[in-house]
């Protein structure tokens, strides 16, 4: 990580340009080396400095966001974070944003603009810090298009399953990065995958977008949970964003509950909610993956899970973009296995048990 980041904010908003500018100057280690309305004007200024992470608007004159995202991670791949207006609009452009490279969101309201900023001045430190510790390659490279998707994971002509339930359910949490890489993994699954639930931090509108996204080019089915959702083979579950999700047992069925609540391990999903519930509710019959991410939400409730007889897996540190929450599960001794991201889709449909791992 370089002493002094470099950060370079592109919003053709003219109060975020001024806000952000004035807190992200007062932080120790951060630098903002320019503020510009729109990329074609950040493009002039990148050709005398290059930043070390680029903050960038969605909808902005000349030249969109997504646009200018995709050609920047395909000539000189940088840590981007996404800037978007917390609507359901701006949720499924953002989710296209994701996909294309960026490592994570910001959101600003439409009304009390300067204020929220201001509130969450520490939240945004952080995912830039975050950000500029990122890898954007590495799931890039990693990624499979759905035109270039194996051609025994995807048909769009045989309807997806919902049939009753087996007793083995996955469960994975993940942060920075996650997009991409869940994107990744469920392209691979087949419709005869295994339940699925998934703790993505993200906020509240975009989870439903990022779902319906998944849901278009996977052929799994992939849903943002509801309250008493059935975990099915074939299924794909992700927490609502602003919610905690928990695993519980319905007689011979898994099923989810959908709550409000305070912060957990700083985040609401937390991966810890997710994790705990299904060592309390599933036990060794369940699979705990977490994946690349910020900070260290998810290392005790995988803790719990391994103590309880599940198998739980970290994706390796070389696939990760935020080599953050993994390491910090295996620090704790709650890891029977690393795996790369390439590797995780064939563990999911074996579903084996921790007898095959060394522990780590």
């Amino acid at each position: 990580m370089p002493t002094e980041i470099k950060v370079l904010i592109v919003d053709d908003s003219a109060v975020v340009r001024q806000v952000l500018t004035g807190l992200l100057d007062g932080v120790s280690g951060l630098k903002v080396i320019g503020a510009a309305p729109d990329p074609i004007f950040a493009m002039k200024r990148m050709e005398t400095e290059w930043p070390d992470v680029i903050v960038l608007d969605i909808e902005m004159p000349r030249m969109d966001g997504v646009t200018f995202l995709r050609k920047l991670m395909s000539e000189r791949p940088t840590p981007v974070v996404i800037c978007s207006t917390l609507t359901e609009k701006g949720a499924e452009v953002t989710m296209q944003a994701m996909s294309a490279g960026a490592v994570d969101i910001i959101t600003k309201p439409k009304v009390n603009l300067r204020g929220f900023l201001q509130e969450s001045k520490t939240a945004i430190v952080d995912v830039i810090k975050a950000a500029v510790g990122s890898r954007p390659s590495v799931i890039k490279s990693a990624s499979t298009s759905p035109s270039r998707a194996p051609a025994n994971t995807l048909s769009a002509c045989v309807p997806k399953p919902m049939v009753q339930t087996t007793d083995r359910v996955i469960v994975i949490g993940t942060s920075t990065g996650g997009t991409q890489a869940l994107e990744y993994l469920f392209t691979q699954l087949p419709r005869t995958a295994p339940p699925i639930v998934v703790v993505q931090h993200m906020p509240e509108h975009f989870t439903a977008a990022f779902a319906k996204r998944l849901d278009g080019i996977c052929q799994v089915t992939v849903k943002e949970a509801a309250q008493n959702d059935r975990a099915l083979p074939g299924l794909v579950l992700i927490a609502p964003g602003g919610k905690h999700m928990l695993l519980q047992r319905s007689g011979a069925q898994y099923q989810v509950e959908v709550k409000d609540g305070p912060l957990v391990s700083r985040h609401r999903p937390s991966v810890d909610v997710l994790f705990r519930s299904s060592a309390q509710s599933a036990g060794a019959n369940a699979v705990g993956i977490i994946l690349t991410g910020m900070g260290d939400d998810g290392a005790h409730g995988m803790k719990e899970m391994h103590d309880a007889g599940a198998l739980t897996i970290a994706q390796d540190e070389a696939s990760c973009v935020v080599y953050g929450m993994p390491k910090e599960a295996v620090k704790l001794g709650a890891v029977d296995g690393i795996l790369p991201l390439s590797s995780i889709p064939q563990l999911i449909m074996q579903a084996p048990t921790r007898a095959l791992f060394k522990r780590t």
